[in-house]
């Protein structure tokens, strides 16, 4: 079958891959319609997570038809259009029970490398390197899903396949982090990054009940995005002081509540972001902590901070003092998609949640490459690249 796989630092290729099989009971193959790119797939192209090895298929958002089930699978069957959650989750060890899915105890098959890391290995995440399981991803014309009765999700009739395809990631990311972060009716919410993730936190702050939501970014095609589709207020951090902006637009309080949506690989057009990007391209830090610093420093005394994007392991000048002495809530966490998806779905369906216009280049499996060379470049107002595998 046609797969786009990663092949060296900023290369990608599509090519011949063997099909999946049933590896296990609970195992379900899916035929896979639609799968998107996400930024989180950049830090891979990039090198920033080494542990990919060159043939290993990329992507981790989609949605597809079931083709095969394995004996063990009671909820699910063949025929069912269903959105998968990116994070393989068992559904029975302690974790999933407290639906900290993206933890579960046996999702990775490889706990070691991230166990020397972080002291202890989260779940395995579809496509995303051999530090997280080395399942194969779903930029693919056929993907494995292991636990097929958690990890998948029937999309009603109702929603079609574009906007369902974001209830697998963009849109259960973000709802995480408005949700954990403790958004609550009345509150500001300041969201750092515009793209799709981002986005569905703005949105999901805006249901969830917040009286004004701000979103930081600098592509002009994003912040229109969310003026349009979200409905959300734009701030364009390469044209004003972000930190003053918000004070004035506050009260002089600052943001309730913070989200951080961009991760390792953060731009910023002052003389910190300079000083991170050398840091990192010199390998003295893994990580570009610039709008996770902003964050920290807008946030309201006492508020709460949630970072959404995806770190790997250490930063340099993180304001812990502001943490502290300012009485921060600080979280993090990977997409805990199969708390989330039954909601959004609902959502959805009712038209409270639009996803659509995120898609902004839709095209087929063959041309994923020149698909992330837009998407990694931001050419052509591109937000997020969809392959359809079967076209």
């Amino acid at each position: 079958m046609k797969a786009a796989t990663w092949t060296g630092v900023n290369e990608v290729s599509v090519e011949e891959v063997p099909e999946p099989t049933l590896l296990n009971d609970h195992d379900v193959i899916l035929k896979v319609t639609q799968s998107v790119t996400c930024g989180s797939d950049l830090h891979l192209l990039g090198g920033y997570i080494p542990f990919m090895r060159a043939g290993d298929v990329l992507g981790h958002e989609f949605i597809g038809e079931i083709v095969e089930a394995g004996p063990a699978v009671r909820h699910r069957k063949v025929g069912d259009r269903v959105v998968g959650a990116p994070f393989a989750a068992c559904g029975n060890c302690w974790y999933c029970k407290q639906e900290e899915y993206s933890l579960c105890d046996n999702g990775n098959a490889n706990p070691g490398i991230t166990e020397g890391l972080w002291g202890q290995s989260p779940g395995g995440c579809l496509g995303y390197s051999h530090a997280m399981g080395g399942y194969a991803g779903s930029h693919a014309e056929y993907i494995r899903v292991p636990y097929g009765d958690v990890g998948t999700f029937v999309v009603p009739e109702g929603i079609d396949d574009t906007r369902a395809l974001f209830a697998s990631d963009a849109a259960s990311t973000g709802w995480m982090g408005a949700d954990l972060a403790g958004t609550k009716p009345g509150d500001v919410v300041a969201v750092w990054g515009a793209g799709g993730v981002g986005q569905m936190a703005a949105r999901a702050a805006m249901l969830l009940g917040a009286e004004q939501v701000f979103v930081v970014d600098r592509v002009p095609e994003r912040l229109q995005q969310v003026r349009e589709h979200v409905g959300a207020e734009a701030i364009d951090y390469s044209s004003t002081d972000v930190l003053a902006e918000l004070r004035e637009r506050t009260g002089g309080r600052g943001p309730d509540v913070c989200i951080e949506a961009v991760g390792m690989e953060a731009h910023s057009s002052g003389a910190a972001g300079v000083y991170d990007q050398v840091k990192q391209q010199l390998r003295l830090q893994t990580d570009r902590p610039t709008a996770l610093r902003e964050a920290v420093m807008a946030c309201r005394k006492g508020g709460s901070l949630f970072t959404l994007g995806v770190f790997a392991a250490m930063v340099d000048k993180f304001p812990l003092g502001a943490v502290m002495n300012k009485g921060l809530t600080l979280r993090g966490a990977q997409v805990h998609a199969q708390r989330y998806i039954p909601e959004l779905l609902e959502r959805m369906e009712r038209g409270e949640l639009t996803t659509e216009h995120l898609a902004t280049h839709v095209m087929p499996l063959s041309e994923a490459p020149r698909g992330y060379q837009m998407f990694k470049d931001k050419e052509d107002g591109c937000v997020r690249a969809v392959f359809t595998p079967g076209s």
